[in-house]
């Protein structure tokens, strides 16, 4: 406060030496004027006083005529009225005109002048630091709000972007939880889902690109819905196959529970799906799913440049072995998913398989429904007739390994059949669950189609050469010329029989 610049105005010369004079003795910097006229034009054209003393009777422009054109010319320096007059009604019209302190001129007037001073000049300090918080307040609140506005921004395109694949609940603890994106993994148990369409790739062989892109648009935008319903965590989308994980990265107690019944639903919709297929002129799809529970390796993977979050293991493996072994519309589960449902599940069907890779015989489910608040039930198997055909159609078949036919050909024959199954004839032993790839032949020899795609689903107990096939993908020509020759009057209908 201290080297502070005071103007002095009074028009009384005396009074202008001796305050000069007190207050030049505490350190303050001084300035005169005769009266208010002329400190006002010091004032303007000198932006460095900060406090101007004032007498209250001047000639040309009193003391408090200078408040007044300060006050509405919006200048706010502090200032002082020195008056003569002791009266209250006095003190109350200085205050009113805007000063901000009256003192009398008496013996004591330098004392009480410099106590003032020091009062006045304070409380402008704290008005200018408070004034300053306020802007550095405001300054910090705005960028505040860009950084709010910056991150609802960031964390938009998260939600937007790991939406698509993951749910709500998922997404946010991304978003929430400090290093959620760093590289690394923890082994953790969680529940497989693989999904896959029986037989696209033929179907993919067969349409132009823009059918296939439709199809598979119409199927993962039902499938997705569901999926993140029942907080699935969609890993990735493999072609026409989904791979899902249950318990990553947010394990439940229900997590098995939960992937049972959203493949349930997903089943369950494939009548709606196929019902667009057919709106839009594309083929009808099937889509087989298979299930395991157990411990894998999940989390970050890739690089500082690219991650991707995912799980690695033997498990994710066997899922896929399961899978394999669907026909369209089967769900089939591991033992382990199974007994953390349960007695949940409506099971009907069990089998023994090897898959490669697997030393021992596992145990497969096939999963009808699912009780308790999910309710969600497959329709129950019913009594197939299988027509007996009196003239057999020729067919040559290749066992398929994977994805890709085996080098052998082998030649049959189907003597009875229904709209999903056939009995095949051939001089070749198969293992119950083995893919098949089939050549359909008319009467005459001519070949109708070699895209027809089947598993095997059942052993005669009588003959080696006896088993039964359930159609996975059959193209619009073969299924035609079926059905006309299903129409032709030597055509017998008269084997009934039961699948298990």
């Amino acid at each position: 406060m201290e080297n502070t610049k005071i103007l002095i105005a009074d028009d009384d010369s005396l009074v202008r030496e001796m305050l000069s004079d007190v207050l030049q003795s505490k350190g303050y910097i001084t300035e005169t004027a005769q009266n208010g006229a002329d400190a006002l034009e010091k004032y303007c054209s000198d932006p460095g006083i900060g406090l101007i003393i004032s007498d209250m009777n001047m000639p040309e422009m009193s003391g408090m005529e200078l408040v007044k054109e300060l006050r509405n010319t919006k200048l706010d320096v502090p200032v002082i009225i020195l008056t003569g007059s002791s009266e209250i009604s006095t003190a109350i019209e200085v205050i009113r005109s805007g000063a901000n302190d009256y003192l009398l001129k008496d013996e004591n007037i330098g004392d009480t002048i410099l106590l003032s001073i020091k009062n006045i000049l304070e409380k402008k300090k704290m008005k200018e630091l408070n004034l300053q918080l306020m802007a550095d307040l405001a300054l910090k609140n705005n960028e505040l709000e860009k950084l709010n506005k910056q991150l609802e921004i960031h964390n938009r395109f998260i939600r937007e972007t790991f939406g698509k694949y993951l749910s709500d609940e998922i997404v946010r603890s991304l978003i929430e939880t400090p290093g959620g994106l760093k590289l690394g993994g923890e082994i953790q148990k969680v529940t497989i889902m693989m999904t896959d369409l029986r037989g696209f790739t033929s179907i993919a062989e067969r349409l132009p690109a823009e059918d296939i892109v439709g199809i598979l648009n119409i199927y993962l935008e039902a499938m997705t819905d569901i999926i993140l319903k029942h907080y699935g965590t969609i890993d990735e989308f493999i072609g026409d196959a989904i791979l899902v994980i249950f318990g990553a990265p947010i394990c439940h107690d229900d997590d098995a529970v939960r992937a049972v019944a959203c493949a349930v639903e997903m089943q369950t919709a494939m009548k709606e799906v196929n019902r667009r297929n057919r709106e839009a002129g594309y083929p009808e799809i099937k889509m087989g799913i298979g299930i395991n529970t157990g411990k894998v390796v999940v989390g970050n993977i890739g690089s500082k440049k690219r991650v991707k979050y995912g799980v690695v293991g033997s498990n994710i493996n066997l899922a896929s072995r399961i899978e394999s072994y669907t026909i369209g519309g089967q769900i089939l589960i591991s033992e382990s998913t199974m007994k953390d449902c349960g007695d949940m599940l409506r099971i009907d069907n069990t089998m023994e398989v090897i898959p490669k890779g697997v030393i021992n015989p596992i145990t497969i489910y096939e999963v009808g429904g699912i009780k308790g608040s999910y309710n969600l039930f497959l329709p129950k198997k019913e009594e197939i007739k299988m027509n007996e055909l009196k003239e057999p159609l020729t067919i040559i078949f290749k066992v398929l390994e994977g994805k890709y036919a085996g080098d052998s050909s082998y030649k049959g024959a189907i003597i009875r059949m229904s709209d999903d199954l056939a009995d095949i004839h051939a001089d070749v032993t198969l293992d119950r669950l083995s893919n098949l790839r089939i050549s359909l032949f008319d009467g005459k020899g001519m070949e109708i189609t070699s895209d027809i795609y089947s598993k095997v689903i059942e052993k005669s107990p009588v003959s080696s050469s006896l088993f039964r096939i359930g159609f996975t993908s059959m193209p619009l020509e073969a299924k035609t010329f079926l059905k006309d020759y299903e129409q032709r009057p030597d055509f017998r209908q008269d084997i009934q029989d039961k699948t298990g």
